[in-house]
């Protein structure tokens, strides 16, 4: 598990390889992240935009910037969290992953970035 707090709110990061939709053969390696967002604030936030850097070695870095998480933009209040599970391909079966959320106080509507820690992918069919 990779974590990392950034103005009271911690991105707990947990990768793993699916060999069951990975295809080596074609360079194909797929890798499941799950994601909680825990609010350890005093005010409530909205999940507002997320941008990754993708790092695939031998085939550089890939940004993704996108609306919300996996098609929402979620309210997490003071004390709660919001978990979340995606997935990405690499084509050389080693690389990692890192990136931040724009959220937003729900309170007074100013916006801030968190930062979303820097993860591992490694391939089971090359750890062996």
């Amino acid at each position: 598990m990779f974590s990392k707090i950034t103005s009271n709110i911690k991105v707990s990061v947990d990768p793993e390889y699916d060999s069951k939709n990975s295809y080596p053969s074609e360079n194909r390696y797929v890798f499941k992240y799950n994601i909680v967002i825990e609010n350890d604030g005093d005010f409530p936030i909205k999940v507002l935009k997320r941008k990754w850097l993708i790092f695939d070695v031998g085939f550089g870095f890939t940004e993704v910037v996108g609306d919300g998480v996996i098609g929402l933009t979620p309210d997490v209040v003071a004390g709660d969290n919001f978990a979340y599970f995606s997935n990405v391909m690499l084509r050389s079966g080693v690389g990692s992953m890192s990136g931040k959320y724009l959220v937003e106080n729900s309170n007074t509507k100013e916006q801030f970035e968190i930062d979303i820690p820097k993860f591992s992918l490694l391939s089971e069919v090359l750890s062996n």
